[in-house]
């Protein structure tokens, strides 16, 4: 390649980030873009909605502290088996939890935002707002970047009761009331990765960030979820997330720093770019095997596989004589009745597998 092209990436990010970076300073207090991504819906087609940004900074908005701090729960899927399984556990827990809260409770209602771009089976049994996918190709084979732009759909499409969102995964299980954390509008609250590491990576992000916005710690070590945060702070947050994500996938340097964590590392940018910081609660959920007790925490967390021999013993990165991995559930939902760990196992396994027993055994129609 000629020096043309070894110059051509560097200029378009340079050049996309000093506008995202202007749209933010000059701009204030508008709503939610209306356009998306390959779909123009401007009269102004000379306007790159990958680069465009939402207008709004950082001002603070005043809320009635007199009103409940309700949060609305809400999950992003695609239609495929494999989400589709973990969000009707995800929801059985949800309703079984919220209804043993009583009066007072914090926890409002839930929404699964389904990025197919059409109904599926599941319409009567999840509530679910339909989202339209990212054009075919765009995603990259990467189909979490479908997350934030089906965020930006459903807040700008629906009449959201509650002043705070709980953005959440299909792969959570709740195991108790969760509280609204979030302290105001801009204080959010979520669970800090320590995968996500702003510092590490302070030169890549400074294409996105720029350092007139001040420290790269600035950005938190989050990904979207688990996070509660202010809804109108979130519409705000959204298209920005939405650009940011795709801007990043396009630059090479961005894609393969982050990785799978791209869109995390969007969403902590895009957060630290519209002035919200938030509070990091290490007690919002444990990932089985690693934390091995439920103790006080809120969620569970299945992503890693949990393998263990039958002493009870762990055999991570080698598959156990006994073992639960929701990957192994891609194609077909996991059966009724899993056989329970051995003797030994760490009380967290122990609980996500009979949790999901118990909501397997509750839910109609289950591996239909």
């Amino acid at each position: 390649m000629g020096c043309g092209g070894t110059l051509f990436y560097p200029l378009l990010i340079t050049l996309s980030v000093a506008l995202i970076t202007y749209n933010i300073i000059i701009s204030a207090n508008a709503p939610l873009k209306q356009g998306f991504p390959g779909r123009s819906s401007s009269s102004d087609d000379s306007i790159d909605p990958v680069i465009e940004l939402p207008r709004g900074g950082g001002s603070r908005i005043r809320t009635d502290p007199k009103r409940t701090r309700l949060f609305h729960t809400a999950v992003t899927a695609s239609d495929s088996v494999y989400n589709t399984w973990q969000c009707r556990v995800m929801y059985y827990w949800f309703k079984k939890v919220k209804a043993s809260a009583g009066p007072g409770s914090e926890m409002g209602g839930f929404t699964r935002i389904l990025h197919s771009g059409k109904p599926d089976q599941y319409m009567d049994e999840i509530p679910t707002f339909v989202a339209q996918p990212l054009p075919a190709g765009m995603d990259q084979g990467y189909v979490v970047l479908n997350r934030p732009g089906a965020f930006v759909q459903w807040l700008q499409q629906t009449d959201i009761k509650e002043d705070y969102i709980l953005m959440s995964e299909p792969d959570h299980i709740i195991v108790k009331p969760i509280p609204n954390l979030a302290k105001d509008e801009l204080v959010g609250a979520a669970f800090p990765f320590f995968y996500i590491e702003p510092k590490k990576y302070e030169k890549v992000l400074r294409m996105y960030y720029s350092e007139e916005r001040g420290p790269v710690t600035n950005i938190d070590p989050i990904g979207n979820s688990p996070v509660i945060v202010g809804k109108d702070a979130l519409k705000r947050i959204a298209p920005t997330w939405m650009n940011v994500s795709l801007a990043m996938k396009k630059d090479p340097e961005a894609d393969k720093a982050f990785g799978w964590v791209l869109e995390m590392y969007a969403y902590a940018v895009s957060s630290a770019l519209h002035g919200v910081s938030n509070t990091l609660h290490k007690d919002f959920m444990i990932q089985p095997p690693w934390d091995t007790e439920v103790g006080d925490k809120y969620i569970i967390h299945y992503t890693y596989g949990c393998d263990f021999d039958m002493k009870g013993k762990l055999t991570y990165g080698k598959i156990g004589e006994w073992r639960f991995d929701k990957r192994s559930y891609d194609r077909s939902p996991p059966p009724r009745n899993l056989t329970m760990p051995p003797p030994g196992v760490s009380q967290s396994v122990v609980t996500l597998v009979s949790m999901i027993n118990e909501a397997t055994a509750n839910i109609p129609n289950w591996g239909s």
